[in-house]
């Protein structure tokens, strides 16, 4: 016998172990290598662990009973070892094993109980080392333990007694330290109201991620909502990760400009820097000729590295990740050798039984600890992804505050958002596939040796295969990228011109255009589907070839194998195990173009980053805030500035001196820099040459444009007011210089800068500037400048007389700033408020004035109090507290789809697609999965030839046969995939849009005042998109792992019937995990989804706006609100990762038990079964589990994306207006000859429940008459055009032009017969975009187009809405005098905001409330002194 122990203990018994039907253990092996296993593991691991433990500052844990009771049982083992130890000194005379291992398993124990109290210590509250150790003692332990039990005498009765006290302390340890300790003192567990429990979970629950099972719970008891989710933690935060990124980032600046510099100073002498701007690192500033120097001579880099940055923020945590990649891929090529085993197994039929069953306990373990390595890789991975989108966003976020306004314009806020939406997915979605670049080069090493050890050099033949299968991928990943780029071009280009139509629906509404839109649109949509088409042969074609390389591969090894030499017979050990080796290979083989190709995206990404971060920023130290000294408040030397520092200077020469608490106003014509001094004097323009100061004794620095009753409240030094005026009716402008801006307003003895239009306010100001062409052309009092009779003078002459006291240009701005800042995102709530202690009597009550003449409030779209950017703030208050309530309710209905999907939207979408066709579409899934089954059983049945020796004469015959079966289930498969996804879905995904489409189209106007522009464009944009291409993918996937799955369970269930019993439980359990997830997950995207977007939207107000938020000094403000928008985000991302991995290791648990079943089941069935069978039913098992998870993953998916269908249903189905034609009551083609209109007894309202906005309306105006509209803001003025051409259905009463009622003909030819220049201001059509550079039109401009459209339509009815309020005076003069000689034999109706204009019309509507007040020609209304007379003598027309 061996004496491996010293004193004749044999070590080795072959016999004892393996050729018994009862195993057992030497003694020898039992005191030495099961007694040091865990040992030797704890002092291994106890240094690194130890060291961790120093660092983990989570404070410490109270002494519990559980820890109490821990370090007493861990003491009791110590003095149990060495009870042994002393014992055996006692004894003397015995072999050396005796007193080592009592000796070391002591010490170990004493390492253990140090442990737990070091723990405690250090706030840990359950031990992963720890649960390790006490678990391979309780393994080791178990052996002896039998070996005790059946050994029939005892000899040595006090080792006997110490064993088993040593085995019962040692489970009891174990099941001690599955339980938790209490969370630490201090740690923010207890301070957090809804923490997350990973922090506080056991060992085991972390690594099953059972932890997350309460929320999988919660989300399949009642939808989850966003007050369900956890705290985001703490280390995940934007607080902790971006500052880690931007601190590397820094780093990497600042090297980049030490060695910019070290090499300037080599090679060249740079000029010395004049614009303000810091260069953030992004090109130097030397002249050509030195630059050319620079590169000739060395090569720098060009930028600081990003890619460096984001590595040492986030390479360690990520390393760990690898670490567990690394275990996984080595343990995936266990299960192939232990199948290998087992077919030896079933075909030797002299091997104990217990063998068997060992084999498959062990596949099973192999298979669970692999589950359970690879969903923490995936856990690091997506986390570390997760962090690094939270950085790149906030890095982002916060250079755009601060960049230069050249640097802005290189990119467009649609590119900067991208660079936050796209690229920074790019990275997420990167780092979970990284580890592929190593690994999938490892798997593939690794299962060629294996397979090179089977089946020698005819492997080359399958791998050959395989490798020529790669470029037919990466081409078709190449046409399919390509595709999916021009598909995207197509789809921008359908959603901008969406985007235009329905910002301007009012207008293609007014003018009858959706006919031709709607040609338009469908146009580019059918590019997209034949793109779309195109996509789909390709993804066929990609679809058989990924599920027919399996099969080609095995085909042509094996036909080589078999043909090569007589020798090689195919039998069931060869063949299945080199099947389960490739399918190992498939997987690396098919990731590794994907990953490389991804990684070409994410570099494109990074470059993006990495010169968006690089760009100048603006000089804070521009403007010079601390000037205290002079008297003078603003004063600007020699100002020369520039908006970029390659651009031509915008405004020259400039000196300007502004005392302090003077009031100097900004005149001059459009475009001549008025408001580029206003950004200047913020620092937001770069100053070629001068000084700028600007005096901040006290508080903030304001600009303003939207709310003047937000300047009111913040008590500020300096004012600058950019055009405050417009937009606001005559009386309205007047009070607001008179109580506020003007001598005696409220803002007296501050100091104004006001730019304006205006000419009536001017005598009242202290000092003029004159702006002209970026000049100051001149500077004074108003009568300074009247005597100089200069440009000033002359200005003033042509448009005293005929505008005495006119009220100002209604800057488009005004509007879209405050569309864009809700009073809330600037003003951070009330706090100028509460910032300010006492507010004086007079600005109270001057904002009481103000709301109560801005609030009889007319259509809520187009004149609300907040536009007039001056309501009282209480009063706004109580709007604004019912606003949210609103505005959650419509959201809520937007996104309040809970539940599970019901059965009905699956059916509207198999209609869609056609029923017949769906059934066909079914069967032939099924056929091509049967033909898949055939090809594995027919190779079974080979392998079984083997064993009757009958290999040689079937080989022609068995390769033919298994060849035929393959190709059949490829053909079937594309057949199928064409079908599919080619025509009927592409057929369902035009009907969808069209209808859509056509649904929107036809909707009334007030459908588009309810409905926010961003939902119909989602739906035209997300929705359509989910039904083009993911709902198509989701089913085909769905279907193809639904028939693979049940494939596998019929081939196992038919081998061994036994195996029925055990797949009844598994499937309920499968089902029951499936439902909790699917319900959990999909609420979980749902709120990721709704949270994402106030990312992207609050961004883009900040690009937008963000001179404004300089201004304000909100910087800081505005980065936290990001922050916490960000982090709510990925509160629900978070758990959506999460969600995977729980399903992932419960699924995977599941298909583990099959392949435990089906090992165990072939081992009792032995007799009956051939190897080639077992080894086809366990390498399908092995497959299995993928499938499964597939299966849940695509349901879930499924169920996401097949809500689009309802949801664009929905819009397919609102309330349409009138018919655009009427056949049978079609007007003569020349009508309306004279233009005679009729308001009979007419009332309108604007929605069902709404009061009446026109009341009882009774008038007739004769063709050719000049028609002015007057009324105070909201008295109806704009609703009486708007019910002319029906965008408003009466209420009551009727509208008569020329004879025919206008209810009663088509929408199309009444609204082709009229002619309007509206208030919406915007130049619709894409050509007249591209005619004028569309956006850069100033208001002036668009108007002057809307005048040529209607001087080429020329109708006989004319109708301006508040045309010439946003007009300089010049372009005024030449619309009216346009309007008078071309439009003289029409009826014009003109909604007068400028008096001046009408006072030679025919007659003059004055309407108040909704009702007619005056009507008559202007002369003789003024001589009634009615409320006519009152606004004249506002605007000085009337004395």
């Amino acid at each position: 016998p061996n004496t491996g122990c010293g004193g004749g203990i044999p070590a080795c018994v072959s016999n004892q172990t393996f050729n018994s039907s009862w195993p057992d253990l030497p003694e020898c092996f039992q005191l030495s290598v099961l007694s040091w296993v865990q040992c030797i593991y704890l002092w291994a691991v106890s240094p690194i662990y130890i060291f961790c433990l120093k660092k983990n500052k989570k404070g410490y844990i109270m002494m519990s009973l559980l820890n109490r009771f821990k370090t007493a049982f861990g003491f009791l083992l110590w003095i149990v070892c060495w009870t042994d130890l002393f014992y055996t000194l006692h004894e003397g005379n015995q072999p050396p094993i005796y007193y080592v291992t009592p000796l070391v398993l002591g010490m170990t124990m004493l390492l253990a109980t140090f442990l737990i109290q070091f723990e405690r210590l250090r706030g840990v509250q359950s031990s992963g080392v720890l649960f390790i150790f006490w678990l391979l003692c309780l393994l080791c332990a178990t052996v002896p333990f039998r070996s005790k039990i059946l050994q029939a005498s005892i000899t040595d009765k006090l080792r006997f007694t110490t064993f088993y006290f040593y085995f019962s302390m040692v489970v009891c340890e174990f099941i001690l330290c599955c339980f938790n300790e209490k969370p630490p003192l201090f740690s923010n567990v207890v301070t957090d109201p809804n923490p997350c429990p990973e922090a506080t979970a056991g060992f085991l629950s972390r690594i099953t991620f059972w932890w997350f099972t309460s929320m999988a719970v919660k989300g399949y008891k009642m939808p989850l909502e966003a007050k369900d989710l956890w705290s985001l933690n703490k280390r995940d935060s934007s607080k902790v990760m971006v500052p880690r990124l931007l601190n590397e980032w820094e780093k990497e600046e600042a090297k980049y400009a030490e060695q910019k510099l070290s090499d300037q100073a080599t090679y060249a002498k740079p000029p010395p820097s004049t614009t303000n701007h810091i260069s953030g690192g992004g090109e130097g500033e030397s002249s050509p000729e030195e630059v050319e120097v620079l590169l000739s001579s060395k090569k720098v880099a060009h930028q600081p590295s990003f890619l460096r940055a984001l590595v040492k923020a986030f390479g360690p945590y990520f390393l760990i990740g690898s670490g567990y990649k690394l275990l996984q891929d080595i343990i995936t090529f266990v299960n192939p050798q232990l199948l290998k085993m087992l077919i030896l197994f079933i075909k030797a039929k002299d091997v104990p039984n217990w063998w068997g069953y060992t084999l498959a306990c062990l596949m099973f373990f192999t298979a669970l600890l692999q589950t359970l390595i690879l969903h923490h890789q995936f856990q690091y991975c997506f986390v570390t992804g997760m962090n690094v989108r939270t950085a790149v966003i906030g890095a982002i976020y916060r250079k755009a505050l601060v960049i230069t306004n050249a640097a802005k314009r290189s990119s467009t806020v649609g590119e900067i958002v991208n660079l936050m939406s796209v690229d920074a997915q790019r990275f997420m979605d990167l780092t979970t596939f990284l580890n592929m670049l190593w690994s999938a080069p490892l798997q593939i090493m690794l299962a060629l040796y294996f397979l090179w050890q089977i089946l020698g050099p005819s492997v080359l033949a399958g791998v050959a295969v395989m490798i020529m299968l790669i470029p037919f991928n990466a081409f078709i990943a190449m046409k399919t990228r390509a595709y999916q780029v021009e598909q995207m071009q197509h789809k921008d280009a359908r959603i901008k011109l969406m985007n235009e139509i329905l910002n301007g629906i009012k207008v293609l509404k007014l003018y009858a255009w959706e006919n031709s839109f709607k040609e338009k649109v469908l146009a580019i949509r059918q590019k997209e589907l034949i793109v779309l088409r195109k996509t789909a042969y390709l993804g066929a074609l990609s679809t058989m070839a990924w599920t027919s390389a399996p099969f080609l591969v095995a085909l042509t090894t094996f036909a080589v194998y078999v043909t090569v030499d007589e020798k090689n017979i195919l039998d069931a050990e060869t063949a299945f195990v080199s099947i389960s080796l490739f399918n190992i290979l498939r997987f690396p083989l098919n990731m590794l173009p994907q990953v490389i190709s991804s990684l070409v995206q994410a570099s494109v990404s990074l470059k993006r980053v990495q010169n968006f971060l690089s760009h100048d920023e603006l000089d804070p130290d521009s403007v010079n805030r601390n000037n205290t000294v002079t008297e003078f408040a603003v004063t600007v030397v020699n100002g020369k500035f520039t908006w970029g520092k390659d651009d031509a200077p915008v405004l020259h020469n400039i000196n300007v001196m502004v005392p302090q608490g003077s009031l100097l106003a900004v005149v001059g014509h459009v475009g001549c820099g008025k408001s580029s001094l206003i950004s200047a004097l913020l620092g937001d323009m770069e100053k070629v040459e001068g000084e700028v100061s600007v005096r901040m004794a006290r508080y903030h620095f304001f600009i303003q444009r939207v709310s003047l009753a937000r300047a009111l409240y913040s008590d500020a030094d300096v004012y600058l007011l950019d055009d405050p005026l417009s937009a606001v009716d005559a009386h309205v402008s007047k009070h607001i210089f008179d109580n506020l801006i003007g001598p005696e307003g409220a803002l007296k003895g501050k100091t104004r800068i006001l730019v304006t239009h205006g000419i009536s306010f001017l005598p009242q100001v202290d000092n003029i500037m004159v702006m002209v062409d970026g000049r100051v052309s001149e500077m004074g009092s108003y009568q300074d400048l009247l005597k100089q009779n200069g440009a000033f003078a002359e200005f003033l002459r042509n448009y005293a007389l005929e505008d005495n006291m006119e009220e100002d240009e209604a800057s488009d701005e005004i509007i879209e700033d405050d569309e864009l800042f809700p009073d809330d995102a600037l003003s951070n709530h009330t706090d100028m408020v509460d910032s300010e202690p006492m507010i004086n009597e007079a600005k109270r009550s001057f904002i009481r004035q103000m709301s109560i003449m801005s609030s009889d409030g007319e259509n809520p779209r187009s004149r609300s109090v907040r536009r007039h950017g001056c309501s009282q703030r209480k009063h706004s208050e109580t709007q604004d507290k019912k606003k949210p309530r609103e505005m959650e309710k419509l959201i809520q209905a937007e996104t309040a789809e809970t539940g599970q999907v019901k059965g009905k939207v699956y059916l509207e979408y198999v209609k869609a697609v056609g029923i017949l066709l769906s059934v066909v579409i079914c069967f032939l899934y099924g056929c091509q999965s049967a033909a898949s089954i055939g090809t594995n059983i027919w190779l079974s049945e080979w392998t079984n030839d083997a064993v009757t020796n009958s290999t040689m004469e079937n080989v022609q015959m068995r390769v033919g046969v298994y060849a035929a079966l393959g190709f059949a289930q490829g053909a079937l498969l594309l057949i199928n995939c064409l079908l599919c996804r080619a025509y009927s879905m592409l057929q369902a995904a035009k009907l969808t849009h069209r209808n859509l489409l056509q649904g929107v189209l036809r909707a009334p106007q007030g459908f588009f005042e309810s409905t926010p522009t961003g939902r119909l464009l989602n739906r035209f944009s997300k929705d359509v998109d989910a039904i083009d291409s993911q709902i198509p993918d989701n089913i085909d996937i769905w279907m193809r792992t639904f028939w693979y799955t049940l494939n596998v369970l019929l081939i196992c269930c038919a081998l061994t019937p036994m195996f029925l019993i055990v797949i009844a439980p598994l499937m309920v359990f499968y089902w029951w995990v499936q439902r909790f997830y699917v319900a959990t997950s999909r609420q979980l995207k749902r709120l990721e989804s709704v949270s994402r977007s106030p990312i992207y939207s609050h961004f883009s107000e900040t690009i937008t706006g963000c001179s404004v938020i300089r201004a304000y000094g909100r910087h800081s403000a505005f980065v936290l609100m990001s922050d916490i928008k960000v982090d709510e985000n990925q509160k629900s991302y978070y758990p959506g990762i999460v969600s995977n991995r729980w399903l992932g290791v419960r699924i995977e648990f599941i298909g583990n038990c099959i392949v435990l079943f089906a090992g165990l089941f072939a081992v009792t069935g032995k007799d009956s079964l051939s190897p080639g069978l077992v080894g086809l039913s366990v390498s399908y098992a092995l497959q299995v589990t993928m499938s499964l998870n597939w299966m849940v993953r695509m349901t879930s998916e499924l169920e996401n994306n097949i809500v689009a269908v309802e949801r664009v249903k929905e819009y397919s189905e609102t309330k349409t207006e009138a018919p655009w034609e009427v056949e049978d009551k079609k007007p003569p083609p020349e009508w309306p000859m004279q233009g005679n209109v009729e308001f009979n007894d007419y009332s309108v309202r604007y929605r069902e429940g709404l009061d009446l906005v026109l009341k009882d309306i009774t008038l007739k105006v004769k063709g050719g008459e000049k028609i002015g509209i007057v009324g105070r803001t909201g008295a109806g003025k704009s609703s009486m055009t708007l019910c002319l051409f029906r965008l408003l259905e009466a209420a009551g009463g009727e509208i008569t032009i020329d004879n025919v009622k206008i209810s009663e003909i088509g929408l199309h030819d009444l609204r082709s017969k009229l002619t309007i220049i509206p208030q919406v201001r915007l130049s619709n059509s894409a050509s007249m975009k591209h005619l004028f550079g569309g956006e850069n039109l100033s208001v002036g401009q668009r108007q002057l187009v809307c005048l040529a459209r209607a001087l080429l339509r020329k109708t006989r009815i004319l109708i301006l809405d508040e045309a010439t309020a946003a007009i300089d005076l010049e372009t005024d003069d030449l619309i009216q005098s346009t309007i008078r000689t071309q439009f003289e034999d029409c009826t014009v109706f003109t909604i007068a905001h400028r008096l001046n204009t009408i006072m030679d019309y025919t007659r003059v509507l004055v309407l108040d409330k909704g009702r007619i007040a005056e009507f008559d020609t202007p002369t003789n209304l003024i001589s009634k002194r009615g409320i006519f007379y009152g606004m004249a003598k506002d605007a000085g027309l009337a004395q």
